[in-house]
């Protein structure tokens, strides 16, 4: 599978990652450890090099299912790429911001024992922290950096204006920021680090199932499943998505290619778009397709139609906001207590 270098760093990934939040369970009905096991090898065992997991998955289940996958795989370590990241604190009931040193400290050695390493290849920065200096937590990632602990620092949900304030104390190999094809309010911030040779990772790839084609008009979720939350999947405009995601798949069917594919193909070849997508899964078979999705390349013709078929049932593809799914800050939980 085509590759790329993750910015200034010397790591290098296939375009298409496995995104692993599903894998955790939280948010997302459970999970099932066999099944989640053989999703990561199928996606190893299909060319992709690039796992992207975190702590907040399931309060360190994702991490250890990788762990264990990787473990039982007859792929060598140094061939594989692992993201993942920190900065996010537990209590019994929620979660909440927190990248102080001494925590970042705490959560890489918990990372590294559950994904039975010796060190991290992507080292991401989960959500910013308002309640602490950028420069703390940068001085800190950046130690880790040239201790070679890690080997390319990331930031995730961060604004242009806060990784510009960052790289006064530490690089940036590596930003990963919500995108697809139905949710672009964040695509000026992949526009500010293509400029900066920042390379990007795009989160919610597929609009959270929405760009899989699976769902209908009377589809309903439970209250612990996170898209009984997400705007996207609430009200008038929902009809009028899945109205426009099955004109998508008319659409890909003249070209060969599934919605996912279609998805995904769209995230990298936009100007603006992503350098690595991930594609979440966690089910082997949910990773069939990966490899026609990264042996296609969508012209620019194709994007304008992609665009005239969206626009045609959605007035507005910028909608969204990163507060549907950030954690709290630290100081806000304690307030609120």
């Amino acid at each position: 599978m085509k590759k790329v270098k993750l910015g200034k760093s010397n790591v290098k990934a296939t375009r298409i990652a496995l995104g692993t939040w599903a894998i955790g369970g939280s948010g997302w009905g459970g999970t099932d450890e066999k099944e989640s096991i053989e999703t990561i090898q199928e996606a190893i065992d299909k060319g992709v090099t690039m796992i992207d997991t975190a702590p907040a998955y399931g309060q360190g289940l994702s991490e250890e299912l990788v762990g264990k996958a990787i473990a039982s795989s007859n792929v060598k370590r140094e061939d594989l790429v692992i993201a993942t990241k920190a900065g996010i604190g537990f209590t019994e009931d929620s979660n909440y911001r927190d990248t102080r040193a001494s925590r970042l400290e705490k959560e890489l050695h918990e990372s590294l024992n559950r994904l039975q390493t010796d060190y991290i290849d992507v080292y991401q920065i989960h959500w910013p922290d308002t309640d602490v200096s950028i420069e703390e937590t940068a001085t800190k990632m950046k130690e880790f950096y040239e201790e070679g602990k890690i080997h390319a620092i990331g930031v995730s949900n961060f604004s242009p204006e806060q990784m510009d304030e960052w790289q006064k104390y530490a690089p940036i190999h590596t930003s990963q920021m919500h995108l697809n094809m139905l949710q672009r309010y964040l695509i000026d911030w992949f526009e500010y680090c293509k400029k900066h040779d920042i390379a990007t990772l795009s989160w919610g790839s597929l609009a959270h199932g929405m760009l899989t084609g699976k769902y209908t008009k009377d589809a309903s979720f439970s209250d612990d499943d996170l898209r009984s939350k997400i705007e996207l999947f609430q009200g008038e405009r929902f009809p009028s998505m899945i109205d426009a995601v099955e004109e998508l798949e008319r659409f890909g069917e003249k070209k060969d290619l599934n919605v996912i594919q279609l998805a995904i193909r769209w995230l990298l070849d936009h100007e603006y778009g992503a350098d690595v997508a991930l594609w979440g899964a966690r089910k082997p078979s949910q990773m069939d397709g990966v490899e026609g999705a990264d042996n296609v390349t969508l012209s620019n013709v194709d994007l304008k139609q992609i665009d005239d078929i969206l626009y045609k049932h959605v007035d507005d593809l910028e909608n969204g906001s990163l507060e549907e799914y950030g954690p709290p800050m630290r100081s806000a939980l304690q307030t609120s207590k």
